[in-house]
C-alpha cells in the first residue's frame, strides 16, 4: 500500500474539537526519534481510532488489527508527514484505509469510498444542526444507545464513516473531507443522507415501541 498522501490545506485550518494544541510538539519530537512522544499520541488517539475502525468493520478483531496497522504505518511513514494537515486527520485517513481493506477481505461486494455512488448530490445539501423534538426522550439512555448503535451499523459504509467522523468524533466538515479525500459538498451530502436514514430507521423503532 502506498503511503498516504493528503492534498495541501489552508495555512490556518479551522479549530479542532479533537486535537489538542500541543499535538505538533509531540509530532516533531516523534519525527526526531522520540518514541515516547509517539506513544503519547497513540495513547491520546487509540480509543478514537479503535471506535472508528470498529464502526467501519463491525468486527472487534478486524478493528483491533486495523487500528494497530494504522499506528504502525503512521510511525513508519512519519518522516513523510509534512504537517500540512493535522496529524490526527492524517492518522484517521490511514485508519479508514486499513479498516476498509479488512472489510473488503470479508465482503467482496463492499462499496468503496472511492466508488461512484448515488449520494443525492442533486439535492441541496445543508447542515442539519438540530433534529428537533424526538421520541428518543421516551427511552432510557442505555436502551437508546443500543438502538442507535444498531441503526448506525446498518448504514452503508460511505454514509456510516462520514457520520462517525462528523457527529461522533466531532471532526469539522473540512477535516472529514480531508481525511476521506472527498470534497466538502460530498461530505455534506453524505452526512445529510446519513442523518435522514438514521431518523427514518429510529422512527420505525419508536413506532414499534409505541404500538407494542
Amino acid at each position: 500500500m502506498n503511503s498516504p498522501k493528503l492534498d495541501p490545506v489552508p495555512a490556518h485550518p479551522l479549530p479542532s474539537q479533537v486535537v489538542k494544541a500541543d499535538e505538533p510538539v509531540f509530532v516533531a519530537r516523534a519525527k526526531a526519534g522520540d518514541v515516547s512522544a509517539f506513544e503519547t499520541l497513540v495513547s491520546r488517539y487509540e480509543r478514537k481510532i479503535f471506535r472508528l475502525t470498529q464502526n467501519i468493520t463491525q468486527n472487534r478483531e478486524d478493528a483491533e488489527d486495523a487500528m494497530q496497522e494504522a499506528f504502525l504505518k503512521a510511525f513508519e511513514h512519519l518522516g513523510e508527514f509534512e504537517g500540512n494537515s493535522r496529524f490526527y486527520t492524517w492518522l484517521v485517513r490511514i485508519a479508514v484505509n486499513q479498516a476498509l481493506m479488512k472489510l473488503r477481505r470479508r465482503r467482496s461486494n463492499v462499496v468503496s469510498l472511492d466508488d461512484e455512488i448515488d449520494t443525492g448530490e442533486d439535492m441541496m445539501p445543508r447542515e442539519v444542526e438540530d433534529w428537533g423534538p424526538s421520541p428518543m426522550e421516551r427511552y432510557e439512555q442505555t436502551e437508546l444507545s443500543e438502538i442507535l448503535s444498531r441503526v448506525i451499523s446498518e448504514l452503508d459504509p460511505p454514509f456510516r464513516i462520514v457520520f462517525q467522523l462528523r457527529d461522533i468524533e466531532q471532526l469539522s466538515t473540512e477535516e472529514t473531507a480531508e481525511a476521506l479525500g472527498l470534497s466538502v459538498p460530498a461530505v455534506k451530502s453524505r452526512l445529510l443522507r446519513a442523518r435522514l436514514k438514521l431518523r427514518q430507521r429510529l422512527n420505525q423503532y419508536f413506532r414499534r415501541g409505541t404500538n407494542s
